[in-house]
C-alpha cells in the first residue's frame, strides 16, 4: 500500500494551497480517509476525514469553515482544499487510510496506512 501526498510548499496568509494524496495497493472506495497535520514539537493532530461509502466529511474545529476535504474514488485520490491558510496552519500534513466500514475516526491510532506528508509553510 502506498499513499502519496502531494501539493504543499510555501504561501502568504490568507491564500491557498491544495494537497492530494494519491493512493494505491488497497481497494481505496472500502477506506474512510483522513489528513492529520504535525508541527514542530507538536503531536499529530487531526486535520478532516471522509468516510466511504457516503462522503460524510469531518473537520477540526480550527479548519473549519475554511479546509475541504473531497475523494474520487475512480482515481483513488483525496485531496484538502485549504484557503484562508493562517501561520498557525504550517505543519507537515499527511493523508492516511483507515479500514472502516462506515465513518471515519478521528484518532490517528485507528489509521492503518499512512503517506509521507507533504510540509505546508504559511509566511505572516
Amino acid at each position: 500500500v502506498q499513499l502519496q501526498a502531494s501539493g504543499g510548499g510555501l504561501v502568504q496568509a490568507g491564500g491557498s494551497l491544495r494537497l492530494s494524496c494519491a493512493a494505491s495497493g488497497l481497494k481505496f472506495s472500502s477506506y474512510a480517509m483522513g489528513w492529520f497535520r504535525q508541527a514542530p514539537g507538536k503531536e499529530r493532530e487531526f486535520v478532516a476525514a471522509i468516510s466511504e461509502p457516503g462522503g460524510v466529511t469531518g473537520y477540526a474545529n480550527s479548519v473549519k469553515g475554511r479546509f475541504s476535504i473531497s475523494r474520487d474514488n475512480a482515481k483513488n485520490t483525496v485531496d484538502l482544499q485549504m484557503n484562508s491558510l493562517k501561520p498557525e496552519d504550517a505543519a507537515v500534513y499527511y493523508c492516511a487510510a483507515d479500514r472502516k466500514f462506515s465513518g471515519y475516526s478521528y484518532d490517528a491510532s485507528d489509521y492503518e496506512y499512512w503517506g509521507q506528508g507533504t510540509q505546508v509553510t504559511v509566511s505572516s
